[in-house]
């Protein structure tokens, strides 16, 4: 049976912005989710210090738990070919930190989608910049996994592979022991896609799981595919309690389980309040058990 994680989802300006939390005060709240694992973001304060890491690794593992995997946001597709070298370095500085916190995975993304960069050379800058990151991974026992991402928090455009047929070729184009998908249903509602679509094209690729739940709050989700400023998608739409949204989680979990996925589904929920957070978990440990039966 896969294994559970949680991501601070509710909590992420009070850990990376305000600092009114601290990384300690989170593992001890999620603690109480009796989940297998925390996944973290790079862009928490507390991981600024590096002679700390060790520090939260003992703590999450202090309370029953491991930090399988950490949430990156490199931005690949610019065109100045000096900043994709610093995204990539910063990018090996993330994997270290992932391996220093006993975590097997490390996300990488395409990046923003700048008017300026082409489809043809968004792919190959996110392609290349990727294939310089696999080695120094594969050293350090960690696999890249590429989400099929909205918008990193604190960019300014969406994600240059946002949309399906882009996502996609981009996973054709790094082949790799340790590279892999990290699928998100909720992304692609907020693209105007079908995630069972997504999941059908790359579900022998999917390695992590990032699980959600979206509402319309107004109009259908027609009006989303006619909306060309993919900017506009979260303002239609909200997070909410898994299991209660457009997602369908027994078809997710049916195709997931038919290609042998047993790997880490990691909860992004909560933002309104822990309660919801921890109906979630329950939700997910239901139907996890229904698709995979001891």
């Amino acid at each position: 049976m896969p294994k559970l994680a949680v991501f601070p989802k509710a909590y992420m300006d009070d850990l990376c912005v305000h600092g009114t939390m601290s990384l300690a005060e989170w593992i001890d709240l999620a603690a109480k989710l009796k989940v297998d694992g925390l996944e973290f973001y790079t862009g928490l304060l507390d991981l600024k210090d590096r002679s700390r890491w060790k520090e939260f690794r003992q703590r999450t593992e202090d309370q029953g738990m491991t930090i399988p995997m950490m949430c990156a946001s490199p931005d690949f597709t610019h065109p100045d070919a000096e900043f994709r070298q610093q995204q990539i370095d910063q990018e090996k500085r993330d994997i270290e930190m992932t391996a220093e916190l006993g975590g097997s995975y490390c996300r990488v993304l395409s990046g923003q989608r700048r008017p300026e960069v082409s489809r043809a050379d968004g792919i190959r800058y996110a392609a290349e910049s990727i294939e310089a990151c696999l080695p120094f991974a594969a050293e350090r026992g960690v696999t890249l996994i590429i989400e099929n991402h909205y918008k990193d928090n604190y960019w300014t455009y969406p994600e240059f592979a946002q949309h399906m047929d882009v996502f996609c070729d981009l996973v054709a184009a790094v082949e790799a022991p340790n590279f892999g998908v990290n699928y998100d249903p909720s992304n692609t509602i907020l693209a105007g896609e079908d995630p069972l679509e997504l999941l059908d094209r790359v579900k022998h690729r999917v390695v992590t799981m990032h699980a959600s739940d979206r509402y319309l709050k107004e109009g259908t989700i027609e009006d989303l595919r006619k909306e060309e400023d993919s900017m506009g998608y979260a303002k239609r739409l909200s997070h909410g309690e898994i299991g209660k949204g457009m997602n369908d989680y027994d078809a997710i979990f049916s195709t997931l389980a038919g290609v042998g996925f047993d790997s880490w589904i990691s909860i992004e929920d909560g933002v309104d309040g822990f309660d919801q957070l921890e109906r979630s978990v329950a939700f997910l440990r239901r139907k996890m058990a229904e698709h995979w039966p001891a």
